[in-house]
């Protein structure tokens, strides 16, 4: 189960630029990394699935409501990525958004909740549109919703 202390000690993602984007995200306390090019980032801790290790990513975000939004597109390759399999698993997550820490429960939008989502998130990073021509899977909208 993952909560919001686990950003501090989890494993950064295998990618080098996200892990480096992380990393500096956490330094900074969140000042930094958190708004790019008008692009916003939020970091997420899960447990892995298989070594319940926390393990963390640093992914583009809508809102919902009280809800943040992030897609689980993983540029539109044929699997989904990890993290989106580890809360799937286990659905407590920790969350950094800028200067604000907090656990949430994360869970993965229902169909009409994804028609109305899916264009939003569109509009706040446009290649995911083009992620989901490249595959067959639908790629799923993840919703975060705070629980402290």
């Amino acid at each position: 189960m993952a909560v919001a202390a686990d950003l501090d000690r989890a494993t950064d993602s295998q990618w080098d630029w996200v892990a480096e984007q992380t990393r500096t995200y956490l330094a900074s306390g969140g000042t930094e990394g958190h708004e790019s090019n008008g692009l916003y980032t939020l970091l997420l801790a899960t447990t892995g699935r298989k070594t319940g290790i926390p393990r963390r990513a640093c992914l583009i975000y809508g809102t919902s409501g009280d809800d943040f939004v992030v897609v689980a597109s993983k540029a539109g390759e044929d699997d989904d990525p990890d993290w989106f399999k580890n809360l799937q698993a286990e659905p407590s997550v920790g969350v950094q958004v800028g200067t604000r820490r907090f656990t949430a429960r994360a869970r993965v939008a229902s169909p009409a909740e994804r028609e109305r989502l899916w264009p939003q998130m569109a509009r706040i990073f446009p290649l995911y549109d083009e992620y989901a021509q490249k595959t067959d899977r639908v790629i799923p909208i993840v919703l975060l919703t705070p629980v402290d």
